[in-house]
Parts: structure tokens; C-alpha cells; sequence
């Protein structure tokens, strides 16, 4: 299954007036990095997904919470817009309805340190109450959290189920992820490559500085999918660089990151798509939140799958 989805921006950064005439003649808007984190938690009685995205770009900073509706067919969110230009709520809270319950969103971003980064490394929390119950924490002062809502954390653990981010370059991509449940406080530095000056365009993909996978003949093999090794565990890698390779202007090529848990069978490659004895998860996915794709992924794998956005600029 084709992976080079469109990538578009949550609606809760647009301004939702103007549309497209025509999808095909959309073009992309100005470079922004984006993380999405992708929860499933027990909110109003059911199990549904929640997702965190944290979007920045030369003229916004905001963060976005978004829970599925029944079935993923409706979304609920609240947006929260950090504008460096005047002072802003650093602390605050924010509500909606979902199925008759309230769900509140309060977040304490007033000591937060982004180092530079999209998403804020330390000293913040975002809370999710429906119930009486914190149903989703995230951030390193959950206890914090805790006490200022005066709510019981949830006796169903929430699970994250997806993580996708947006990278720009022009030849390398980098960032640092989790790619095991237990690695709680390690991340490892995924960096990606695109090698031209010889006779066809290579693919070298880095775990913590050694070469993980190395791809030749790109033109050829611009979509499939190996296996790795990260600290002893099977990691299997999905690409597809199609738009890299025959595209021009800004375009991105999308990477997926899935931890296994079988033996893993031989790797392949092909021009039109991703083949292995085992049949690969469906991999289409819509960037404008947490729809069923993740929540198939979620039911198949118990691990958190990684989705890797590089967009390419000449």
C-alpha cells in the first residue's frame, strides 16, 4: 500500500475560511515542524484516541488536543496558540463536551524549556480530565498535574499508540525517538540520508551514528522495507522516497519506524511497492489526526509505531 500520503495541517491552525477549488491544485503551505502523539485512553465511558500536536513555523507556536469521536468519524479539540510577539496565557485551561461529559484540557507551559525543539523537553505538563479522573498526562510534571486538578489519575493506563513528526532538510534528516515502550528515558537519534554524485542516488539510514540500513539504487527501490536491529530488538523500517526521487520543489518522503515482535522475514524493495512474506500494516495515513490507520496499528502491534515526515527543499 502507496505511503506518500498528503500531509496537510490539523485544522485547529487554519483558519477554516478558505478552501481549494480544486484538491489537486493545493499547494503546500509555509514550512512548519510538526509532532503528533497519538493516545488511546477511556474517555465518557470508551476507549477512543487522543492526539497531541504541537506545530511551529516562522509565524506560529500553538498546541492542539483533538479526542476521536464514536467510530473516529468526529473529532472534539481545543487549540492553544503560543505567541512569542505578546503576552500569553502560560497556564490555563480550556473545555469541551464529548458525549454529554465534560473533558477538560489545562497545561502549565510558564517554566517550559523547548531548547529550539517543536514539542517542550522539560518542566510543563498537559492534563486531560473527563470524570474526576486524569485520563492523559503528558510531560515530566504529571505529579504537578495531579495536584492542581485534584484529580485521581485514571485507573486505565493510556497507551501511545502513534508518534509522527515533520522534519525539513535538503539532504539529511534527523531527529530522536523512543522506539521501545521500556526505553522510558532513552531516545535514539534516527538519522536519515539521501547520498547523490554516482552513477544512481543511495539511502543511508543511521541508529545512534551506525549505518543501519544502506539502500542503492533508490530510482529503483524508492519504496520498501528491511529489518534492523536497535539494542537486540527487531525494529522493521518502511520508506518511500518516490516524491524525493521524480519530485521538485518542497516535497516529502515518509519513513515508519515499527517495532516487531516475530522473526523477521527476508527484506524487500520494489518500485511499486513494499513487499515481505508478512503482510506489511496499512500505512496510509492522514495527518490531520488520529483516525482509524492508528488504531488498527495500535490493535496489531502492542508497541508504539513512529512516522517520519522529511521534506525536502532544494
Amino acid at each position: 500500500m502507496m505511503i506518500n500520503e498528503a500531509i496537510g495541517v490539523p485544522a485547529c491552525f487554519t483558519s477554516g475560511d478558505s478552501k481549494p477549488a480544486n484538491d489537486d491544485q493545493a499547494r503546500p503551505g509555509p514550512p512548519q515542524s510538526l509532532i503528533m502523539s497519538v493516545y488511546r485512553t477511556k474517555i465518557a465511558s470508551q476507549c477512543r484516541l487522543v492526539t497531541i500536536t504541537w506545530c511551529k513555523n516562522l509565524l506560529l507556536h500553538g498546541l492542539s488536543v483533538s479526542v476521536d469521536g464514536p467510530g473516529g468519524d468526529h473529532h472534539y479539540h481545543c487549540k492553544v496558540e503560543l505567541k512569542p510577539w505578546y503576552f500569553w496565557r502560560k497556564q490555563g485551561s480550556k473545555h469541551f463536551i464529548v458525549d454529554g461529559k465534560t473533558v477538560d484540557v489545562l497545561w502549565d507551559l510558564k517554566a517550559a524549556k523547548f531548547n529550539g525543539e517543536v514539542e517542550p523537553q522539560s518542566d510543563y505538563y498537559v492534563a486531560i480530565v473527563c470524570g474526576g479522573e486524569v485520563v492523559l498526562a503528558v510531560g515530566d510534571q504529571k505529579k504537578e498535574a495531579f495536584r492542581k486538578t485534584g484529580c485521581r489519575p485514571s485507573l486505565i493506563d493510556p497507551t501511545l499508540v502513534s508518534r509522527k513528526e515533520h522534519v525539513f532538510g535538503k539532504r539529511r534528516f534527523s531527529t530522536k525517538i523512543k522506539l521501545h515502550e521500556r526505553e522510558k528515558s532513552f531516545s535514539h537519534e534516527i538519522s536519515i540520508e539521501c547520498i547523490y554524485g554516482g552513477l544512481s542516488p543511495e539511502m543511508e539510514i543511521r541508529i545512534d551514528g551506525q549505518v543501519a540500513a544502506h539502500v542503492k539504487h533508490l530510482q529503483w527501490k524508492f519504496r520498501g522495507n528491511e529489518f534492523i536491529d536497535v539494542n537486540r530488538k527487531r525494529v522493521e523500517v518502511y520508506w518511500d522516497v518516490h516524491d524525493w526521487i521524480f519530485g521538485s520543489g518542497l516535497r516529502n518522503a515518509m519513513f515508519l519506524f515499527k517495532p516487531s515482535t516475530s522473526s523477521p522475514p527476508p527484506s524487500s524493495s520494489s518500485p511499486a511497492s513494499s513487499s515481505s512474506s508478512s503482510s506489511p500494516p496499512p500505512l496510509a495515513d492522514d495527518a490531520g489526526g488520529g483516525g482509524g490507520g492508528e488504531q488498527q496499528l495500535q490493535l496489531e502491534s502492542p508497541e508504539c509505531c513512529f512516522f517520519l515526515y522529511a521534506w525536502k527543499a532544494e
